[in-house]
């Protein structure tokens, strides 16, 4: 694919997702026609099943795009200038569906309306979308998005830098999604849902992104994820104890 076209693509990518990530912002703050906290249209027991379907879609979407034999099959499918380019238009679209066809369950776990704490709660959620949005900025936001793939027709560079959020937890951007899910002042089961699900979904990916950091930065990453935080400052896992190799019997 020519660099103009394979571009053009990868801006069509970009735009979209930038549309979806409005729309999920929206969505969360009960902002326009429909909005996570909004009236049922079925039973909560069916309205529940669709949901998880839904957040299980798109993330067998993530799961099935970050394994390395599909990955090798990818590379003989599509040019390696769009490959990056074609997850994030795919995952935008299955956010959109998500958003799209999410069942309301609208019974109220808390409503905060009191201030200055309803606005506090409403900050908290915006410090989440900022935090997250700005993270991608750290590292290389147009390699995140494929932009930089499609216009030099390589990878983006994976060069290890532990840098602005990125020397406080090794994963802000995550930090920033769980804030925004859970910090709102109006929540009901069907958001629980939602911010619990998704929670899930980033800690499983969480887990393989750490597998696969350690896999290819090596010792680097080793000794940053020993000294930093993964998601909450100052609060570090233990860490794995390497098993003994087996002794044979010969």
């Amino acid at each position: 694919m020519a660099r103009a076209s394979a571009t053009a693509y990868a801006v069509v990518a970009y735009l979209c997702f930038l549309a979806v990530l409005v729309r999920a912002i929206a969505f969360l703050a009960d902002i326009g026609p429909a909005v996570i906290d909004g009236a049922p249209v079925t039973a909560w027991p069916v309205a529940a099943a669709v949901d998880l379907l839904l957040v299980a879609v798109f993330a067998l979407h993530h799961s099935v795009f970050a394994r390395a034999a599909v990955k090798r099959r990818l590379e003989r499918m599509l040019p390696m200038r769009v490959e990056r380019a074609t997850y994030v238009l795919t995952a935008s679209a299955l956010l959109a569906l998500v958003l799209w066809q999410w069942r309301p369950i609208p019974a109220i776990v808390w409503d905060v309306r009191a201030e200055p704490w309803r606005t506090m709660l409403w900050a908290g959620c915006a410090l989440g979308w900022l935090v997250a949005i700005g993270a991608s900025f750290m590292i290389d936001h147009l390699g995140f998005v494929g932009l930089r793939q499609a216009a030099m027709g390589r990878p983006a560079d994976h060069a290890f830098q532990a840098r602005w959020l990125y020397a406080v937890v090794r994963h802000p951007l995550m930090l920033g999604l769980l804030l925004a899910f859970w910090i709102t002042p109006v929540m009901t089961w069907g958001h629980v849902l939602f911010a619990a699900a998704f929670s899930a979904y980033i800690a499983v990916g969480i887990r393989f992104e750490e597998r696969d950091l350690r896999a290819e930065l090596g010792e680097p990453y080793r000794r940053y994820a020993q000294r930093t935080a993964a998601l909450v400052p100052g609060v570090r896992m233990p860490a794995r104890r390497s098993r003994p190799p087996r002794l044979r019997r010969g």
